[in-house]
């Protein structure tokens, strides 16, 4: 059981200010800010730094805007909370670890005798941070939550759920653990089992993204693309894995691997072995795939649900039995297939997957963690339109130098007649998404009733894989925030083919009015014109970018490709 060590503020008089920062794992880095229990603001460095996941940082720029934007000077700061947590020699953790890794045994050795030091590194960078945003180290309390129990927090405590809720993370790794299985009843989290490095799925999966030509963190999303087009009875990946209904035991001799194993090429060494290639043949390259590569992203695809569904019924089916509601976060959750499979099963009537489900979302777990050890509920993710927004004049400034453009008085309606005749349009609007999903606030829009949008937009604007599916957005309440797939119906199947993917379904995102009210009202022009309540929409970004965030770097962008056509707050550019 986590959590029995409540902890009460210094002053309960005041509202208690919680900053969440992650980048334990040198990637992802975040911001996130909760007062009195309500998440206000939350930021990935990426966004201002401009590279994409970007690694070995911390989240410095995420961290002043949060502050900036909630108006808070430093001092008013009461807990820094981060999602890494020491663990101490007689804990079992590094002792796992080291048994499973005993030929490589400097890892082996390093774990046993030095198990704490990327935790101690860790807090270093936490307290070079916290100098650099004037936060004083000695007056501000420092949590550090445990890796998966930040992720089981970021799900479980603002899902809403009132009842009785199962627990579910599948992630790379965090500190040592791998897997979370757990429920939460009154705000406190239950632990009921955990696997450990190097026994976990979401790095298998990312070991095999890496053998299919695609990068580890980015490109698992394109294996998931992929998957539809193959077969998955074609091949038989399952010596991957010892898998005994209860328990996983990765095979090392293939993937999850570490030093002599690991495949080398051109002096990078892979998550992967040479033995996997003297199986499946070489590692892919390039864009164009073969059959067989199309096949292994199918079996690989199909052997991830399997696995998780199966471990799902053995430790959390009782719960589920007993009340139907399941949270999901980590890298794993964002595998909307998975989550496809998880909301059809008879035993589960909700499922709340975190939007920011990948490392990014755990200084959203860390912070709502340490809020709620402070007696403090926390509230309900209403919306995650949680990052930097931009005033028109803002925008009119960064705009000096560049040509033409206009003030539009309703910008809903001058949008949904260029995208309802053929154009793709640019759409920066509002407070930007917090998380790897595009939800029409650095968006680019396609009508997908307009036949060839979709490779138009993958061709010669996002210059991306074209096996990869486009998402819609939609007006009636199915399920937010892209997290999962649904069937696709046969009739709009016909009316909305850009944007149903191979195997007939499609991600959908549901706009909230109160959320995002400039976008349902582009949603509501569309369907006044097309008579369809739906949108293409994908993430405002080239191949190998992060998702706009200013309005300087949605013009970058925008003469940077082949768009003609830019809503910028209240102005359209034009090309």
């Amino acid at each position: 059981m986590f959590g029995s060590d409540s902890i009460k503020t210094a002053d309960s008089s005041k509202p208690l200010v919680v900053l969440g920062l992650s980048g334990a794992l040198g990637h992802d880095p975040s911001a996130a800010l909760f007062i009195n229990g309500e998440l206000i603001a939350a930021a990935e460095e990426e966004s201002f730094i401009r590279k994409k996941h970007e690694k070995n940082h911390m989240p410095l720029e995420a961290a002043s805007f949060c502050l900036d934007f909630a108006s808070l000077r430093p001092s008013e700061v009461d807990v820094v909370a981060f999602p890494f947590a020491g663990a101490g020699l007689l804990q079992p953790d590094r002792w796992r670890y080291a048994r499973r890794y005993w030929y490589a045994p400097d890892r082996a050795l390093d774990a046993i005798f030095n198990g704490n030091r990327h935790y101690r590194g860790n807090v270093r960078r936490v307290r070079d941070v916290l100098e650099k945003l004037h936060i004083s180290w000695d007056r501000v309390q420092f949590d550090a939550v445990p890796h998966h129990l930040s992720h089981a927090s970021s799900a479980y405590h603002l899902c809403g759920f009132t009842e009785k809720t199962a627990i579910l993370g599948i992630d790379g790794k965090g500190e040592y653990a791998t897997t979370f299985f757990g429920w939460g009843e009154n705000g406190r989290i239950h632990r009921i089992a955990e696997f450990y490095d190097p026994d976990s799925l979401g790095q298998l999966y990312a070991s095999f993204t890496e053998y299919l030509g695609f990068e580890m963190l980015d490109g698992e999303y394109k294996v998931m693309g992929m998957a539809p087009f193959g077969d998955p009875d074609k091949y038989d990946l399952s010596r991957l894995v010892d898998f005994d209904g209860k328990k996983i035991r990765v095979n090392t001799d293939f993937v999850n691997t570490v030093g002599l194993r690991r495949y080398r090429e051109a002096g990078r060494g892979f998550y992967f072995s040479t033995k996997l290639v003297e199986w499946l043949g070489p590692r892919r390259v390039g864009d164009v795939a073969d059959d067989s590569y199309v096949h292994y992203a199918t079996a690989i695809q199909r052997l991830y649900e399997d696995i998780s569904l199966a471990l799902i019924d053995h430790f959390l089916g009782d719960i589920l039995e007993e009340t139907g509601k399941l949270a999901f976060a980590g890298g794993g959750a964002l595998n909307v297939k998975l989550n496809q499979r998880i909301l059809a099963r008879p035993d589960v009537e909700e499922l709340f997957v975190q939007p920011a489900a990948n490392d990014s979302g755990i200084a959203v777990g860390a912070a709502s963690y340490a809020t709620w050890r402070r007696n403090v509920p926390v509230a309900p993710l209403r919306h995650v339109y949680l990052g930097p927004a931009y005033t028109t004049d803002e925008c009119v400034a960064a705009h000096e130098g560049r040509p033409r453009f206009q003030q539009v008085d309703n910008v809903p309606k001058v949008a949904a007649e260029l995208l309802a005749a053929g154009n793709p349009v640019t759409w920066s609007q509002g407070r930007m998404e917090f998380g790897p999903r595009a939800l029409g606030g650095r968006s680019i829009l396609g009508c997908p009733s307009v036949c060839g949008v979709a490779d138009r937009i993958s061709e010669q604007i996002k210059f991306r894989e074209r096996r990869r599916p486009f998402c819609p957005s939609v007006l009636p309440e199915v399920a937010p925030y892209m997290t999962v797939t649904f069937d696709v119906a046969d009739e709009w199947r016909e009316r909305i083919p850009e944007v149903v993917h191979e195997d007939g379904t499609a991600r959908i995102q549901v706009v909230d009015k109160a959320a995002n009210p400039r976008y349902y009202a582009l949603l509501q022009e569309m369907q006044a014109i097309t008579g369809n309540v739906a949108v293409l929409n994908t993430s405002l970004n080239r191949r190998g970018e992060p998702m706009v965030c200013s309005p300087q770097d949605a013009l970058n962008m925008f003469f940077g490709s082949d768009l003609k056509y830019l809503f910028l707050e209240d102005l359209l550019v034009t090309k």
